[in-house]
């Protein structure tokens, strides 16, 4: 039940991202599921491998090339999923930050410790 509702939270915050940047469409409710679901796999099953094949880039810039890591799977979602839309690189970098925020916000007020 928490899965289902941590996946519900993250197709909110994606939701929402349009309100606040205008370079990100999401052009409906079902598209905002389908892309915060694939989103989940996406940063479950590929994230994992290119932050351990960049570590050195990474450890370079001090930890600032996870944003374009998480970036580039916010595109490339874009790319997969009908209905959501990414104007460029640097509108998923800046759509990738917001959406954290928003995600990390509501599943802070929602998703308590009991």
């Amino acid at each position: 039940m928490r899965l289902l509702l941590a996946w519900l939270i993250n197709a909110i915050a994606l939701f929402a991202v349009p309100y606040l940047m205008q370079s990100v469409q999401v052009d409906s409710v079902g598209a905002a599921l389908i892309a915060a679901l694939v989103l989940g796999l996406v940063n479950t099953l590929v994230r994992p491998v290119l932050v351990l094949l960049t570590l050195p880039v990474t450890l370079l810039t001090l930890g600032l090339f996870i944003f374009v890591i998480n970036g580039l799977m916010f595109w490339a979602v874009s790319h997969l999923v009908a209905g959501f839309h990414v104007a460029g690189f640097w509108s998923a970098i800046g759509g990738a930050l917001v959406y954290s925020i928003i995600s990390w916000a509501l599943s802070a007020l929602i998703l308590k410790k009991q």
